[in-house]
């Protein structure tokens, strides 16, 4: 028996996210940026340390379809790193591509210098690729882009929903037809991955959905979770998932997710890349995780106590926020917001060593006003005193005693 293919499975670098970062004085990019890259160098160095037989990238390099030139050269260097150590295939996202069908992608230089050892995946089609452990058969599946997969269909007349409808027909013919090919082409013997660019029915959604380029097409498991496959590597969903987990006898069909978190939206996600051991029928695979930048939210409720500022100070004491990105939603009454001292808590998370404050968002809770139901002129002074007492709920003795001090102050003028 052949040894098991070692494959890097990885997506959604989107080099050139910067919310919550500062530029960094030794690279001159955003700090967030250096997150993402170092991520990369990570998974690099693991898959050079683990003699790495095949690379897939599977989509959205950049954030933008326009990267700079320095986010460019920098992500080059980590594809040259990686093409060094084995055949690598990157396969074309939505971010990858241009709005203009006629444009290159931000990753199709990779094919016009024919870097060795890349494989730009811009179309559906299967290749056979020599690895130094044994022939691997892989298909493609880049992002579904509608002009040119319906270019032969007249849609004059259609709903938006039966376009949708008409290009999942066709997609779904392209993947049985490479899953045929494939199927002809290994034989008895040599493994299938097929790695595709798109949303799968089903797929629990990351925070991907605010930085989405396009209206989405949704393609059924049904035809990704083929015999004839024996994993299927997925990128476009930032959440890492099998979407095959509970089914027994059909290959594996995985989102890696992306390598670093890109708002709070993935505070709770954990963050890496596949490293795949591919074998006909007999494939197996873990999730390696990587040191994402920690992101907390610290919700503090001050409504009813005395002293908010130590409230919220004691609650940043429990948690670990060195080197996180860090939010506070702080719960106010209009009574404890005027006591809150905003320069005590920033000196606390600077203290605390946090990387960067997303912001403090104070929620003040607001009183509804009770209505006078007469018109406040015809209401002396100490009636439109006890209404306001009322309103600020008040209880009936100490609103009295209020009232009493108030009238003599009132009687004395």
């Amino acid at each position: 028996m052949t040894d098991p293919i070692r494959v890097l499975h990885f997506a959604d670098v989107h080099i050139g996210m910067e919310n919550y970062g500062k530029t960094d004085t030794n690279s001159g990019v955003s700090s967030r940026v250096v997150d993402f890259l170092r991520r990369m160098d990570d998974m690099v160095e693991y898959a050079h340390d683990n003699d790495v037989d095949l690379v897939i990238f599977a989509g959205d390099a950049f954030k933008t379809r326009s990267p700079n030139q320095t986010y460019q050269r920098e992500f080059a260097h980590r594809i040259r790193d990686l093409s060094q150590l084995a055949p690598t295939v990157l396969l074309v996202g939505n971010h990858d591509l241009p709005i203009n069908a006629v444009k290159a992608s931000t990753i199709e230089i990779y094919e016009t210098l024919d870097v060795p050892n890349v494989w730009v995946a811009q179309d559906y089609e299967v290749k056979t690729i020599e690895t130094k452990r044994g022939d691997v058969v892989v298909g493609t599946a880049p992002y579904p882009i509608r002009a040119r997969i319906m270019q032969d269909i007249n849609t004059r007349g259609m709903t938006v929903a039966e376009q949708d409808a008409e290009l999942q027909r066709i997609l779904h013919g392209l993947l049985d037809q490479m899953a045929e090919e494939a199927d002809t082409l290994a034989g008895d013997n040599l493994p299938r991955l097929l790695t595709g660019h798109f949303t799968v029915a089903g797929a629990v959604w990351g925070s991907e959905r605010s930085v989405m380029l396009g209206r989405d097409v949704q393609m059924d498991l049904s035809q990704l979770a083929d015999l004839r496959w024996d994993y299927v590597a997925l990128g476009h969903i930032h959440k890492h998932q099998n979407l095959t987990r509970e089914r027994d006898g059909v290959p594996s069909v995985v989102y890696s997710g992306s390598l670093e978190r890109i708002d709070f939206g993935e505070e709770g996600d954990t963050k890496g890349f596949c490293w795949v051991n591919l074998q006909r029928n007999q494939t197996t695979w873990e999730f390696e995780t990587v040191e994402a930048r920690p992101m907390v939210t610290l919700r503090v409720d001050c409504r009813t106590v005395s002293n908010p500022t130590q409230q919220v100070l004691d609650q940043m004491k429990r948690h670990l926020l060195r080197d996180a990105v860090v939010r506070l939603i702080i719960q106010l009454t209009p009574e404890t917001e005027a006591m809150l001292k905003d320069g005590a808590i920033f000196d606390q998370l600077k203290r605390a060593g946090v990387f960067h404050v997303a912001g403090i968002r104070k929620e003040v809770e607001r009183r509804d006003r009770s209505r006078l139901d007469v018109s406040p002129e015809g209401l002396t002074p100490t009636e439109l005193l006890d209404r306001y007492f009322i309103s600020l709920d008040v209880g009936g003795a100490r609103r009295e005693e209020l009232l009493e001090k108030a009238k003599d102050l009132i009687d004395q003028e």
